[in-house]
């Protein structure tokens, strides 16, 4: 044999399920960074809490109220009113995503109130409720559609009308039952939402023509600047929790069991729209959409509200933890089922042998 002639290559060792599990969160783009600084915000509110408490001197507050204006500027820019008029054609899909995002998880919280009968247990319970009253993500749901061969087109139809819908009914749902406030104060936090939201969304629509070429081209660097702002938000919100001593009654195997909690909401969620979609005769591509979008909760829009819903509430951090636990498990379960619906699809799709 020349010297010159290739060996042949040593097979490969088979990958491990972690391995597996790491490359499938790479193709979605959800491996980065963000999870664990969302663990590390925690940390470091927990070490040093007068940071960001209400008594620092660094202005939180305009750089959180800054950020929050320009996320959903640039939110807006991405959105186009043409695409969103197109979209309208399946209203029965969205009919079912939307009353899944904004009513079945309400009524599913609700159902479960008489479980939570201690003072603890009453604010876990408050702020698992105000977790199910939220938008489902954008920029999540559309990946995992997208991974799992579904309709992409209606996933970003459906992300978006639930996020601009959230603006409106977490704040009603959240005012009907946790009683938030007095009537007095539903002019301010109109006001608030306005400002804040409302606003720069509609800014960002009316120059979608102009500059919403740019902003989706630039869509994972406005990710980061995304990113930036919750996790200001989080730090800010854990910071003053942890200054009035919100967190001393949580024991580490309350935490365990409401993460625990957190992934039986996800997979009771998961199958009911599932059952549903079927029984609705939706198309597989269609099913998909249903279960990937109405299953999600948007951190983004959490972070936001609670600011706004709860300005006074030193347990504000409490309040996102249920929504932080379902955000990191909602992005490993989704993706692993998004890339078992992709395979499923693929071999239906395959052309039959012979």
């Amino acid at each position: 044999m020349p010297a010159s002639a290739a060996q042949p290559a040593a097979p490969l060792p088979p990958p491990t399920p972690q391995n597996r599990l790491l490359a499938l969160l790479g193709r979605a783009g959800l491996l980065d960074w963000f999870l664990p600084a969302l663990a590390g915000v925690v940390a470091l509110a927990y070490l040093v809490p007068e940071v960001g408490s209400k008594t620092s001197p660094l202005p939180w507050k305009v750089f959180t109220t800054g950020g929050v204006m320009l996320v959903f500027f640039f939110y807006g820019l991405r959105l186009s009113l043409a695409k969103l008029r197109d979209g309208t054609r399946n209203w029965r899909l969205h009919l079912v995503v939307q009353l899944t995002t904004f009513v079945l998880f309400p009524l599913l919280a609700l159902a479960a109130r008489p479980l939570f009968g201690s003072e603890q247990g009453r604010l876990l319970w408050q702020s698992i409720f105000f977790l199910c009253t939220l938008p489902s993500t954008v920029s999540t749901s559309v990946v995992m559609v997208s991974m799992a061969r579904g309709n992409v087109p209606a996933a970003i139809f459906n992300a978006s009308i639930s996020s601009l819908a959230g603006i409106v009914l977490t704040p009603l749902w959240v005012r009907a039952v946790l009683h938030t406030g007095s009537d007095s104060d539903l002019s301010g936090l109109a006001l608030s939402l306005a400002w804040q939201v409302v606003l720069p969304v509609a800014a960002g629509m009316l120059l979608n023509g102009r500059f919403g070429t740019w902003a989706e081209a630039n869509k994972s660097r406005l990710r980061i600047l995304d990113q930036v702002i919750i996790l200001s938000i989080v730090y800010t919100s854990f910071c003053e929790s942890f200054a009035e001593g919100i967190f001393r009654s949580f024991a580490p195997t309350t935490v365990a069991g409401l993460a625990v909690g957190m992934v039986g909401l996800y997979f009771l969620v998961f199958g009911l729209v599932a059952g549903l979609s079927r029984l609705l005769g939706f198309s597989a591509a269609d099913r998909t959409v249903a279960i990937f979008c109405g299953s999600k909760k948007s951190l983004v829009h959490g972070s936001v509200m609670a600011s706004l819903l709860f300005p006074a509430a030193a347990a504000t951090g409490a309040l996102l933890l249920p929504l932080m636990l379902y955000h990191a498990l909602q992005i490993v379960l989704a993706s692993v089922m998004a890339q078992r619906f992709g395979r499923q699809a693929a071999a239906d799709s395959a052309p039959a042998p012979g």
